[in-house]
């Protein structure tokens, strides 16, 4: 779950991480209010997307009185926002947050997420603030610096020590100000069980202080039971309905570009399935998870969900039976067929506990448009056929 940099910024003063003074506005006559309560004589103006590189998109602007303030909140409210992390089609901008104006002398990258091959969460910085992190990695690595921290000792002295003489700061205000900065920022990833926190930039000031300019968080779905405060800051109007829909049923799901649906259990065989799809030659449309409990009916759910989107030419149904019966897949199947117009050709693999018993379900349904396959290759080939026309 993902939430807008106003609400992160509200997380952050909870802990102490300086942020400017703003206030979040849905009009642009709250706009105007909230820039005359912060009084100036500089504002921000600032869309509120999930999303990173509003500022390329046209969406922070720098006012500079209260008719310009005016100005730009009535030009971004209601645009469709387009970034490097909206993809083409861009989201629409219904908030925009006022921000006093911060005395800029320098600025940084500052983000905490979690090292999955060391399974700890890094620290990573970079004097190259203001840029798309992903593109300072990759033309200049080496202007990143990356700080493990091990959860059971947590964050220490050395750590803070490791950062700042990555960074170059040589001053000692600077560095015990950056180091303050980077240890609150650790607590709130680890108390507020996040995934990702992102500060770009991260600003210092003539006086050797660091703000958070902007902030971004995303949160671990998981653990969201613990902290009813973070659920509450969910704003579905920025999530994909379809994906929304799943979740409900247990499922987990994630729309893609391409025109062969894929249903699998299991994350790592739905990774394998696509990657195996796109070796094949086609591209999946997405990622979706029936998961071990699945049931006919979350299965019949997943087919209706695939099918909402129009590109998806044929669906590639890949199980492996162990917590999950494979019968029980293949009665949803069925159940699909009968609930939702099933009109694409469906590859189905089921290998493992009942796959006998499924294999003899489908069969005598007598459906023209199901397709059997022996293993993972020959079922993503066969779905890579069906969806250019051709006889699998």
């Amino acid at each position: 779950m993902n939430i807008h940099e106003y609400q992160a910024k509200q997380i952050f003063q909870e802990y102490g991480v300086p942020t400017p003074k703003g206030i979040v506005a849905d009009t642009v006559e709250e706009a105007v209010e909230a820039a005359k309560k912060l009084g100036g004589p500089i504002w921000v103006v600032k869309a509120q997307i999930h999303a990173g590189g509003r500022g390329l998109g046209g969406g922070v602007k720098l006012a500079k009185s209260l008719d310009e303030v005016k100005q730009y909140a009535d030009e971004i409210l209601g645009m469709t926002l387009v970034t490097h992390q909206t993809g083409p089609e861009g989201k629409l901008v219904q908030k925009v947050y006022i921000e006093d104006g911060a005395d800029i002398q320098d600025e940084f990258y500052l983000g905490v997420v979690l090292d999955r091959a060391k399974e700890m969460p890094v620290i990573m910085a970079s004097t190259e603030g203001g840029m798309e992190i992903e593109k300072v990695a990759e033309e200049t690595p080496e202007k990143i610096v990356k700080v493990t921290v091990d959860p059971s000792i947590g964050f220490q002295p050395f750590h803070g020590r490791e950062l700042v003489f990555g960074l170059g700061l040589t001053d000692k205000t600077e560095q015990k100000n950056m180091i303050n900065f980077a240890k609150k920022l650790y607590q709130v990833y680890m108390d507020k069980d996040a995934e990702m926190i992102e500060i770009n930039p991260l600003i210092k000031t003539s006086q050797g202080e660091f703000i958070a300019l902007d902030g971004k968080m995303g949160f671990d779905d998981s653990a969201l039971f613990r902290h009813p405060e973070i659920e509450a800051m969910r704003d579905i109007s920025e999530e994909d309905p379809d994906e929304r829909e799943a979740s409900k049923y247990g499922l987990s799901y994630v729309a893609l570009d391409g025109e062969i649906g894929c249903m699998v259990n299991g994350a790592g065989l739905a990774m394998g399935t696509m990657d195996t799809i796109n070796y094949m030659g086609g591209t999946p449309a997405n990622f979706l998870d029936v998961g071990g409990t699945a049931s006919a009916e979350t299965v019949a759910k997943g087919f209706e969900i695939i099918l909402k989107n129009p590109n998806v030419k044929a669906i590639f149904v890949n199980i492996f039976g162990g917590i999950v019966r494979c019968d029980r897949i293949a009665n949803g199947i069925l159940e699909a067929t009968k609930q939702v117009d099933v009109n694409v050709p469906v590859v189905v693999r089921l290998d493992g506990t009942n796959a006998p018993e499924a294999a003899e379900i489908l069969k005598n349904a007598n459906i023209d448009n199901i397709i059997a396959a022996d293993d993972l290759a020959d079922g993503a080939k066969k779905a890579v056929a069906a969806a250019k026309g051709e006889v699998a």
